[in-house]
């Protein structure tokens, strides 16, 4: 094994993440008297909100993801790895990487993200896609394109499941998807002229009652219309309870022949947290302070998707960009109120709001009770959605070619990014292979 690397003269804070809640953490501690290594086993900090557009072909996988080397090449006391963490060992205060090499820290902020959670139903891990990275993205976009192509060349058997697909979970992101698959459909028709009598379908189905459920009753009305209108084959109160590779089961009895099952039903903490060593609740969350560090190692902090924050048991903080960037501010607070010897206030979550988008000029927007609480929804929710991601997708470049694209797509219908990929073919492969012994290591590419 390799030497640990030499402990630097200053405090050393290391970030194991580069997501919303890592690079929170690298920003607010910028011009502190610390030094930050910020660890992430892949050189980019992937844009997650966005990801649904790539797998519709709505935005390329670089439209989405910026190099973090360029994020924080101005902050000077800030530094990146590329690894994947192995182990952490927080008595000797070391995060173990793949390489073999120990980075020494003196505070630890683990900000690794979520995975999605199959809940135990059969064959949903073997067979299903999901939307945390970009190369997931890109697998998902590859196979609905190849779909196409397989019931182009045998139209007859475009009802064998070919042409349809199933999202499970009727929450912001699966609802965000169904509307853009709906409208990849109507791009797809013109470039299969074979399929002209082919009808594509997108089955939504959601076990509770309702769409978007932490949103208010008229938005979840006004969700529902637009998505039924739209031609998405809503069914509630009907989850999934077996995956195939060719059919999906509903809980229902129901069977939909379909060879895509694309899965927005929930989450849980990276797995990372159960290294720890530390009882996790059942999203896999691992208890914090006030403060958000563990209660036996002051100096060892847990943000975003993997903490579990005291009074939030009953009802945990949505697991969204909005909740890690604000931790990661908070930790920054804290350890700057340390080395001034000031007692850092605890941390109280600032609820801002929360929209999304079913498509083509249809959105919901809800602000805050403490924002005025307004409802916007159809076209003026389209806006500040655009507005709101266009604002926090980093990079000038990012932030102009997603501008260009959007009005281009707005403007034509059309949809560029229609490519498929040798490397998405790989990635889906990959994805559905079945599970092996190594899967339970962090995957850092899913950082919230």
């Amino acid at each position: 094994m390799r030497s640990a690397a030499p402990i630097p003269a200053r405090h050393h804070v290391v970030v194991v993440g580069a997501g919303f809640g890592g690079l929170a953490v690298a920003r607010s501690l910028r011009r502190a008297d610390v030094d930050v290594t910020l660890v992430d086993q892949h050189n980019y900090h992937t844009f997650q909100p966005l990801l649904y557009q790539v797998a519709t072909a709505g935005l390329g996988s670089e439209d989405v993801a910026h190099q973090v080397r360029g994020i924080v090449r101005k902050h000077r006391n800030v530094r990146f790895r590329l690894g994947r963490v192995e182990r952490l060992d927080l008595d000797g205060r070391r995060v173990h990487l793949d390489d073999g090499q120990a980075l020494p820290f003196d505070s630890l902020v683990l900000a690794a993200g979520s995975v999605y959670g199959d809940h135990g139903i059969p064959g949903v891990r073997e067979h299903a896609f999901v939307l945390k990275s970009v190369h997931e993205a890109t697998a998902l976009r590859s196979h609905v394109l190849r779909q196409f192509e397989a019931a182009a060349h045998e139209p007859e058997t475009a009802a064998d499941g070919h042409l349809t697909f199933v999202i499970a979970g009727a929450g912001p992101t699966g609802v965000e998807m169904a509307g853009a698959l709906v409208e990849l459909f109507r791009v797809l028709r013109q470039d299969y002229p074979e399929l002209a009598a082919a009808r594509p379908r997108v089955v939504m189905v959601e076990p509770t009652g309702t769409v978007l459920a932490p949103y208010g009753p008229r938005t979840r009305a006004y969700a529902e219309r637009t998505l039924r209108r739209r031609g998405v084959d809503l069914r509630l109160r009907t989850g999934v309870s077996r995956a195939e590779p060719h059919q999906v089961e509903l809980s229902d009895g129901s069977i939909v022949p379909s060879r895509t099952l694309i899965w927005a039903a929930g989450v849980r903490a990276n797995p990372l947290a159960e290294r720890l060593g530390i009882e996790v609740d059942r999203g896999g969350r691992v208890p914090v302070t006030e403060s958000l560090h563990l209660a036996e190692h002051p100096d060892v902090f847990v943000i975003g998707d993997m903490a579990g924050v005291p009074g939030s048991a009953e009802r945990p903080y949505p697991q969204v960009a909005q909740v890690a960037i604000q931790m990661g501010k908070h930790v920054g607070h804290v350890l700057k109120a340390r080395r001034a010897g000031r007692e850092p206030r605890p941390f109280r979550y600032a609820d801002r709001g929360q929209m999304a988008i079913i498509g083509r000029g249809a959105g919901v927007a809800e602000l805050a009770p403490g924002l005025g609480g307004g409802r916007f929804s159809g076209f003026l929710g389209w806006l500040a959605w655009l507005f709101v991601h266009l604002i926090y997708l980093p990079g000038h470049q990012n932030r102009v070619t997603a501008f260009g694209t959007w009005v281009y797509n707005f403007l034509t219908y059309d949809r560029h990014a229609r490519l498929l990929l040798d490397e998405g073919e790989r990635a889906a492969a990959a994805a559905r292979a079945p599970a092996r012994a190594d899967d339970n290591v962090p995957r850092l590419d899913r950082a919230a």
